[in-house]
């Protein structure tokens, strides 16, 4: 992940770099009116100090392996936070099967120290966090997607298209090159809602696979013989299905700008009716 972070800027930054460079401008200010030392010697020794500091510290690995992470630890809280906006923003029944979710992966957490008598999870359940956003975030892109599916009327643009290919026939030249032209657009506007359609049937499946991985990690963890059974969970495939689906929303996202295109073009290409041809 590339964080784009300027070191040198964080080095400056640090409370106790701060802290220093005030207590070296406050001794010096004391200095100037009753030390023996010379505020210019204090203030050329913290100068010198702070330029050694500066030099040193924002290219030290182990300093900026610190910066790193307290970067992704804001970045996750600041995508925390958007998240339950956005689940806010759901409507009831999918806010009832977001918290579903969450309960099952507490309820797993739970179950897993009740019969292993263990205080640390293994990274196989910490894990499941990461599927819960997902679910989010999928099921978010899920309703919009869906929604845009209902705004459209496959059968009426199969109907034009029926009507205009029965009419073009009988159309004049100039009528003919826009009424061919305007069939091109309704049959992409075909071909791209059913890329739509496959991506929301895409989700749709995607969303179910974590629901029954839920369930099926809760069963799991209730039976298992062993601690290191839990081992054994799949959880890699599960999350290397859910990173493709999101590759293939992101290669789909375009599509969903280019219906609204094609139903400006379509309308402006689609021939008037005769009566009211000049």
């Amino acid at each position: 992940m590339d964080l784009n972070v300027s070191y040198l800027k964080s080095a400056l930054k640090e409370p106790a770099n701060i802290v220093g460079l005030l207590i070296a401008g406050g001794t010096a200010i004391l200095s100037a009116a009753v030390g023996p030392l010379s505020p210019l010697v204090i203030l050329l020794g913290a100068g010198a100090i702070e330029a050694l500091y500066l030099a040193v510290v924002p290219v030290s690995p182990f300093y900026r392996r610190i910066v790193n992470r307290r970067i992704r630890e804001k970045i996750d809280e600041n995508r925390r936070r958007q998240r339950l906006e956005l689940i806010k923003s759901f409507d009831q029944r999918e806010r009832e099967a977001v918290e579903y979710l969450r309960w099952m992966k507490n309820q797993i957490a739970t179950n897993y120290r009740k019969f292993t008598h263990s205080t640390e999870e293994p990274v196989q359940l910490r894990e499941l966090e990461a599927a819960w956003e997902a679910f989010v975030d999928l099921l978010d892109e899920y309703r919009h997607r869906k929604l845009h599916l209902r705004n459209i009327n496959r059968q009426a643009i199969e109907n034009q298209v029926k009507q205009a290919e029965r009419t073009i026939g009988l159309a004049d030249p100039a009528a003919r090159t826009l009424q061919e032209k305007n069939i091109e657009i309704l049959r992409r506007r075909l071909s791209t809602y059913d890329e739509i359609e496959r991506s929301v049937k895409r989700v749709e499946t995607q969303l179910q696979m974590i629901e029954n991985f839920f369930g099926l990690v809760n069963d799991q963890v209730v039976t298992m013989p062993t601690p290191e059974h839990i081992l054994t969970l799949d959880l890699d495939s599960l999350l290397s299905s859910i990173d493709t689906t999101r590759e293939i929303l992101q290669q789909t996202a375009p599509i969903m700008g280019q219906l609204d295109i094609l139903n400006r073009e379509a309308a402006h290409y689609r021939p008037a009716p005769a009566g009211q041809r000049s």
